[in-house]
C-alpha cells in the first residue's frame, strides 16, 4: 500500500478530511464522481475506485444510500487489511442497518469502524480547532484514525461502541433538522431544551435494543454533537428544518442548500421501526410527521404537549 490514506466522496466533508489527513503529514487518494476542488501536493484525486486500494485507511465520505454499492464495487479490490471507515449519519432498511455492519457484508474487510461528533466541514477545512470519536471493535482502527487526523487543533477520541455511535449519530442529524425547524417557528429556549434532551433519551432507548450503550449518548457524539447543533455550527440539518419551517417544499430544499441530509430518510426508518417494536419514540414519531407533511407543527405540539407526564 503506497498511500495511508483515501477518501471516497468529494463534498466538503470529503474535502475537510483530506485536508486534515493533509496538515497531519499524509499522503491522500480521493476519488469522487464530481470533485469540488482540485488535488494538492498531498492530496492527489484518482479516476477510478480501484485505485484507491492502495491506501490502509478508507473513508466513506458520502451519504448513507450510495454507501452499499460503492463499498461492494470497491470491495472487490479489497483485502482483511483495509481498514473502512464510515463519516455518514443514516441508516439503512427498515431494521436500522447500521452503515458499519453494510460494510462488513458488502467487502471482505472485517476492521470497520465510524466517525462521528461535532466535527464541521468548513473546520475541518479550515483547520479550525474542533473534534470528534471514531468508534470501532479494533484498536488498531482507531489508532489508525487518530494517527491520520490527529493533530494540534484537532482531537479525536476512540470507544469500541460501534453501533451507539453511529445510531448516536444518527439521531443528532434528526434532532438537528428538528432544532432548525423550532427556531424557524420561533420556538423559545426551554421548548428547544425539552426536545433535545426528551429526543435523545428517545435515541438512546431504541439505540440500546439495537446492541448500542446508553453511556454513549451523552458523550461526544450524542450530547456533544447536539450542543455544536444547537450552537449553529452551520450543518445542513439546520438550514433543512429552517426551511421546512418556511414551508419550502422537500422537492426545493435539497437544491437550495446543496447537500443530501440523511436525517429525512432517517426519520421516517425510527418512526416506522417504533410503531412497528413498541418502542416508545414519541417525539422522534412527531418529528418524522412533520418533516414528512403529515401534520402542522401546532398539531405535533398539541400532541406532545397533551401525553400524560412520567417521570424523567
Amino acid at each position: 500500500m503506497s498511500a495511508r490514506v483515501a477518501v471516497i466522496g468529494g463534498g466538503e466533508f470529503g474535502w475537510g478530511l483530506a485536508r486534515a489527513a493533509e496538515r497531519a503529514g499524509h499522503e491522500v487518494l480521493m476519488w469522487s464522481r464530481r470533485p469540488q476542488r482540485e488535488g494538492s501536493q498531498r492530496v492527489r484525486l484518482v479516476d477510478s475506485l480501484p485505485e484507491l486500494a492502495a491506501a490502509e485507511l478508507v473513508f466513506f465520505a458520502v451519504p448513507s444510500p450510495y454507501i452499499p454499492a460503492l463499498a461492494a464495487e470497491l470491495g472487490l479490490h479489497l483485502d482483511g487489511g483495509h481498514f473502512l471507515v464510515h463519516i455518514s449519519r443514516g441508516i439503512v432498511g427498515e431494521e436500522l442497518e447500521t452503515l458499519s455492519q453494510v460494510l462488513r457484508t458488502r467487502t471482505p474487510c472485517r476492521r470497520v469502524g465510524a466517525l462521528a461528533g461535532p466535527l464541521v466541514a468548513k473546520a475541518l477545512l479550515e483547520g479550525a480547532p474542533g473534534g470528534g470519536i471514531v468508534a470501532s471493535r479494533f484498536p488498531e482502527v482507531q489508532e489508525a484514525v487518530c494517527e491520520a487526523l490527529s493533530g494540534p487543533t484537532l482531537r479525536i477520541y476512540r470507544t469500541d461502541d460501534v453501533i451507539g455511535v453511529e445510531f448516536a449519530s444518527t439521531g443528532v442529524g434528526l434532532l438537528a433538522m428538528a432544532v432548525g425547524y423550532a427556531r424557524g417557528m420561533g420556538l423559545g429556549p426551554a421548548t428547544l431544551a425539552i426536545m433535545a434532551s426528551r429526543g435523545m433519551s428517545e435515541c438512546a432507548r431504541i439505540g440500546v435494543t439495537l446492541g448500542g450503550r446508553t453511556e454513549t449518548f451523552t458523550g461526544l457524539a450524542g450530547y456533544g454533537d447536539l450542543l455544536a447543533a444547537f450552537a449553529d455550527d452551520g450543518r445542513p440539518e439546520l438550514a433543512v428544518g429552517r426551511a421546512l419551517a418556511a414551508g419550502t417544499p422537500l422537492a426545493q430544499i435539497g437544491q437550495q442548500i446543496g447537500a443530501y441530509v440523511e436525517g429525512l430518510e432517517s426519520s421516517r426508518r425510527i418512526a416506522a421501526y417504533a410503531r412497528r417494536t413498541g418502542a416508545h419514540a414519541p417525539l422522534l414519531s412527531r418529528c418524522a410527521d412533520v418533516f414528512e407533511g403529515k401534520v402542522d407543527s401546532g398539531q405535533a405540539l398539541a400532541a406532545l404537549m397533551g401525553r400524560q407526564v412520567g417521570e424523567e
